[in-house]
């Protein structure tokens, strides 16, 4: 059994994050952390909990086992003082903030405007998507997990960018997710009477995940890709469905295009390829950790139109966190994480 500690455990990542290690077999829940709700019972703020072993809401700061696996589920800018000490004192850590998911730190500090204080724990950082860097997080002490958003984009595209069968210019992402994307934040623009019936986007056209998804597509396919992003805000609490335009290479078929996801994901246990012509809809994924493509051709047009869909709060935070765990720990991959959607 491997002791965890959770920072940030009342946020909806942190509570998915901890109902799922409630149920992995490999998992001792040593400690969760909660600023707002210290001294608090967890099962006190989520009742789902009530079932599962008594745990405390602690102070931030607390020490930890030595032995600890930690998860920082903390906001944009708080993990780059949070994860130093913890690497210092030997703890392996799994960061869902996007404090650690750049390589080039100035494109960090450009789209989210704050300074980059850890930069010797960054050149550390693994980026944890297990699809294309399973091999680096195995051997990783540090992970930084990708967002929701940025993961079902990334599997969208990359196999087809890598085998050089889109243009890597011009390339549209039309992206929609749930409220919950958005966190457990008291705020009307997500409140029921805003969300319920509406649809919106928002963050146009510099949305920062922009520059993320980028960052990871050029280094994927060692090309300079440039492309539009444009997130919506749809009325259900979680799921993201992405849309991807691109422009087919000339020559290109709707075999070649499966013969490319089949060479990056066959052996992928939550990466799955629809046949061509069938589009994912978000009760294939939501409640699971999977990730399901799928993709139409326009000859017409010369493009291909892929949908790409996941649960943003499993596959886009938690789940892939917990996927990321059982790597770095030797265990199965798939330890402990739901492969069936909910469906209804």
């Amino acid at each position: 059994m491997i002791n965890v500690s959770v920072i940030g455990a009342t946020g909806y990542v942190g509570a998915e994050l901890l109902r799922l290690l409630s149920a992995h077999p490999g998992v001792q829940i040593n400690k969760a952390v909660s600023k707002s709700f210290a001294g608090k019972k967890l099962h006190d703020i989520y009742a789902n909990f009530l079932p599962e072993r008594e745990l405390e809401l602690q102070e931030s700061g607390g020490k930890f086992g030595a032995d600890d696996f930690v998860f920082l589920c903390l906001p944009h800018g708080q993990s780059l003082v949070a994860a130093p000490p913890l690497l210092k004192k030997g703890h392996k850590v799994i960061d869902l903030s996007g404090d650690f998911r750049y390589d080039n730190t100035d494109i960090y500090e450009k789209w989210y405007g704050i300074s980059h204080s850890a930069k010797k724990e960054n050149r550390e950082a693994v980026y944890g998507l297990p699809e294309f860097f399973g091999a680096e997080v195995k051997k990783a002490n540090f992970t930084s997990n990708p967002g929701c958003y940025t993961t079902t984009s990334i599997l969208a595209l990359a196999p087809l960018l890598k085998e050089g069968l889109i243009c890597e210019k011009g390339i549209v992402i039309d992206a929609k997710s749930g409220v919950t994307g958005a966190g457990r934040k008291e705020k009307l623009a997500f409140s029921y009477c805003e969300t319920a019936g509406n649809f919106k986007a928002y963050s146009v056209p510099l949305h920062r995940h922009t520059s993320e998804i980028e960052e990871q597509l050029s280094k994927l396919s060692r090309k300079d890709v440039c492309l539009l992003f444009t997130p919506h805000l749809l009325p259900v609490k979680r799921g993201i469905l992405a849309t991807v335009y691109a422009d087919l290479m000339e020559g290109v078929t709707p075999e070649t295009v499966t013969a490319a996801y089949e060479k990056y994901y066959a052996d992928a246990p939550f990466t799955h390829v629809l046949p061509h012509g069938k589009l994912p809809e978000l009760k294939y994924v939501v409640g699971s950790n999977n990730c399901m493509i799928g993709f139409e051709v326009s000859p017409r047009t010369g493009k291909i139109i892929v949908v790409s869909c996941t649960d943003n709060l499993i596959k886009g935070a938690a789940g892939q966190a917990v996927q990321n765990f059982n790597l770095m720990n030797g265990f199965d991959e798939t330890l402990g994480l739901p492969r069936t959607a909910w469906y209804l």
